[in-house]
């Protein structure tokens, strides 16, 4: 239970119960995990996304600001065959806002989560496929609150398609005992194909018929997960996990990468044939370690209540920062093969600790944010006691997710108010924002700077949406989506243009977290009520 802020009812969701599903191709073994390709192989081929929509357009660098739109939105009565589904199913925005076409046949709009009418009886939301260069979902069953991406030894900046991630995550599961720590490794990540695309290259032909492939680590854990993150350290990848049951784990994941690697010799085929074959070319293989393969390093259980900030230092490997629901930060050093957590927190905000993010180049810095609506600077070489910078009031109500750019002086938060603001960190002392966004009609829950690109930010919020932004983009007064505002319909008149630098909107059920993938750029991984996905749109 928890004994402090709000952030763990806000951060839930509502679970229907159930535990890890059996999947077809896993003969029970203990549960698994369903994996959906997007449909890009072949006309008709199967598990085709039709639940998202979501819209963007490449970027000319001469045309910075100019967007073409491309999500559609469309009445279910306007195609055959089709039951009309319910509208709490989910949906997708974009950029433009608008309402669909009033006839049959007729033009569909864009869809803006926030700013566009709510959706009638008799309409869904549809995934724009042009607008996506790949869309994969592995279902998991169980809801997920965080995941992040495990490094791996295939090269940096991977564009090339098929694609392959690796991910950790923590399930949230109805009862203790149902919870998963999850490592899933996603292969053969095909694209959606272009009506452009030629069948002649018998190699991508061979990739599409394959199918896309999950790989799957699995170790029960006692109690739903609320955040983990994943560094890379000497002896190999460890996970830290902050538990609802009030303690911090971490976890070894090299036995359990080793053994999603196949044998020597190991043939596909074979593998289908012990895992129960694949349908439509989409084959699973599922591994069950039962628990032994992620071995617990360390447990720290001196916060006492539970919490949802971690983040690992990146100057320094195996430093850890873990904050909790009491206001309580705590600092973890790597000690002799171990970590050394003082007792003692390192800082204490008075409010809940929603977010800690260390400084990316600063081995001593770190923010924080939390349910005092503040911004925290703190320098672990000075005496516990108050924060060394402190902006009081950075946005109306909790301070939900940070995010330090690594290749700008600028900080990134996100809050309750569901507006997104960008601090620049040599002015930060003015206690003002340089930018300010408000796209979104819930409170942000997860916000990233995408690796290696200057200026571009994603965020997710609790309106089911996932923003993606480009700031180098300036105003230049011909605004984005004029005409479509709250609402408004064919002839209903203007609205608010959508500011320039939004680039893409897209549509994820529940979405709790997001995760740029620092390999493959442009890879954008979400956890969410479904499950975890893995997707590029046409913007980034």
């Amino acid at each position: 239970m928890t004994t402090g802020g709000k952030r763990r009812g806000r951060g839930r969701h509502d679970n229907g119960g159930g535990s890890l599903h059996d999947n077809e191709a896993g003969k029970g073994r203990g549960g698994g995990v369903r994996l959906h390709d997007n449909g890009g192989g072949k006309a008709g081929g199967g598990n085709r996304v039709r639940w998202l929509t979501g819209s963007g357009a490449e970027r000319a660098p001469e045309e910075a600001a100019e967007r073409t739109m491309a999500a559609r939105r469309r009445r279910v009565s306007e195609r055959p065959g089709r039951r009309p589904r319910r509208r709490e199913e989910p949906g997708g925005g974009s950029p433009g806002g608008g309402s669909p076409g009033g006839s049959p046949g007729g033009s569909p709009r864009v869809y803006v989560p926030g700013l566009a009418r709510p959706l009638r009886p008799d309409e869904e939301l549809v995934m724009d496929e042009e607008a996506y260069v790949m869309y994969h979902r592995a279902g998991t069953g169980l809801p997920c609150l965080s995941l992040d991406v495990v490094r791996d030894a295939l090269g940096e900046g991977r564009e090339q398609l098929p694609l392959s991630v690796t991910v950790c995550a923590g399930t949230q599961g109805p009862t203790a005992a149902s919870n998963r720590v999850l490592l899933m490794r996603m292969q053969n990540l095909t694209g959606f194909r272009r009506g452009g695309d030629s069948d002649d290259d018998d190699d991508d032909d061979d990739d599409e018929d394959e199918g896309p492939r999950l790989l799957l680590a699995m170790s029960p854990h006692h109690g739903a997960i609320n955040r983990i993150r994943v560094a890379a350290l000497g002896a190999g990848p460890v996970a830290a996990a902050w538990a609802e049951r009030g303690q911090v784990e971490l976890l070894a994941l090299g036995a359990a990468l080793a053994a999603l690697d196949p044998p020597p010799g190991d043939d596909d085929d074979d593998d289908d044939a012990a895992s129960g074959g694949g349908r439509g070319g989409r084959r699973l293989l599922l591994r069950d370690p039962g628990g032994a393969l992620l071995p617990e390093l360390c447990t720290f259980r001196g916060h006492m209540t539970e919490g949802f900030a971690l983040d690992w230092s990146p100057t320094v490997p195996g430093r850890l920062l873990s904050g909790d629901n009491r206001g309580r930060v705590h600092l973890w050093e790597p000690r002799g093969g171990g970590w050394a957590v003082g007792q003692r927190p390192r800082a204490a905000l008075g409010a809940a600790v929603e977010e800690l993010q260390w400084a990316p180049r600063e081995s001593s810095v770190f923010c924080s944010g939390g349910g005092d609506s503040a911004l925290s600077l703190w320098d672990t070489r000075a005496p516990p006691g108050p924060a060394q910078l402190r902006v009081g009031h950075a946005h109306d109500g909790d301070v939900n997710a940070l995010s330090w750019s690594h290749s700008d002086p600028a900080l990134g938060s996100g809050g309750d108010d569901g507006a997104i603001k960008v601090w620049d960190l040599r002015r930060f002392e003015s206690g003002r924002s340089v930018a300010a966004f408000k796209l979104h009609s819930g409170p942000i829950t997860s916000l990233q700077w995408q690796p290696g690109a200057s200026g571009v930010l994603a965020a997710a919020a609790e309106d089911d949406a996932v923003s993606q932004w480009d700031l180098a983009v300036e105003e230049d007064g011909a605004g984005l989506g004029e005409g479509a505002g709250p609402g408004a319909g064919p002839g209903e008149g203007a609205g608010p243009a959508l500011p320039p630098q939004l680039l893409f909107v897209h549509h994820e059920r529940e979405v709790k977290e997001i995760r740029w993938h620092p390999q493959c750029p442009g890879v954008l991984l979400s956890a969410a009520r479904d499950g975890v996905a893995a997707f590029r749109t046409i913007s980034v």
